[in-house]
């Protein structure tokens, strides 16, 4: 394993180890013993690429989707959700994409709204989701629904989230919609890319020792942040010129992770 890029060795596992559910590590350098499969088709849910193998996570994490997705299925016009990446059979590293996803506590959810829970692996693989953002991702365009909104708000008041990732626009237009407990909004909190779906991060659960939370989100609702971000899309502050340059991403070895993650790609 020395000297082997680790998204090599966690890539070509194709099912979960045979141990105790357990994430390992933080949530962009870490694994995943145990591992459960989210099934390709539910009473609520569908998950989507089956080909990319990344319908894994911790139960918890399957638990969540599961019970989110009953919601969206009581939401007019959604029959529940369709589920992107969660995590490779055994998380680490990914051959494509996602920097996080290791541990199996990091969910995508697509914003298109779920007509029929009945896709064949083919049309799942070919199907898209849908983008809600306009002016760069300032503004939510003629997509977003109230549907959305609630949705991800019962996705944060879940005890088990962390937090949500969702593209800036977003967030101002729920802190501009949201009339009753505005808590919950604490979580979403805006990040780059995350208009075809948003990405719900769930904390460590109880008991699991070697599991990294991520730090709290800032105190308040951050309203007034996500609509900094906005404005930096509409007028973008000048570069600064004694900015360092950015390193090149350097690929995870085996030695960055966890030691209990060679024991996770050794178990059976």
């Amino acid at each position: 394993m020395q000297g082997v890029e680790a998204k090599q060795l966690f890539g070509a596992k194709a099912r979960a180890s045979s141990q105790g559910p357990r994430p390992f590590g933080s949530y962009a350098k870490g694994c995943m013993a145990g591992g459960v499969e989210l099934p390709e088709t539910g009473p609520t849910w569908q998950a989507m690429r089956l080909s990319r193998n990344r319908n894994w996570g911790h139960p918890e994490t399957i638990d969540f989707i599961e019970k989110l997705s009953r919601f969206a299925a009581s939401q007019p016009g959604w029959e529940g959700l369709y589920i992107g990446d969660i995590s490779q059979p055994r998380g680490g590293p990914m051959l494509s994409g996602h920097r996080s996803h290791q541990m199996g506590l990091d969910i995508d959810v697509w914003m298109l709204a779920p007509k029929r829970l009945n896709l064949s692996r083919a049309e799942r693989e070919n199907i898209s989701s849908t983008s809600l953002r306009r002016a760069n991702g300032a503004y939510t365009n003629d997509k977003w629904t109230r549907q959305h909104h609630e949705i991800m708000k019962a996705a944060a008041k879940d005890p088990r989230t962390a937090r949500i990732f969702v593209f800036p626009g977003a967030k101002v237009r729920m802190c501009q919609d949201e009339t009753g407990d505005r808590s919950w909004l604490r979580k979403i909190r805006p990040w780059w890319g995350h208009h075809y779906h948003f990405h719900v991060r769930l904390k460590c659960p109880a008991g699991s020792g070697g599991c990294v939370n991520q730090s709290e989100p800032p105190a308040g609702d951050g309203c007034a942040d996500a609509e900094q971000w906005v404005q930096n899309i509409l007028n973008p502050p000048p570069p600064d010129p004694n900015a360092p340059k950015p390193k090149p991403r350097r690929e995870l070895t085996m030695a960055d992770l966890p030691g209990q993650c060679v024991g996770v790609l050794q178990a059976n």
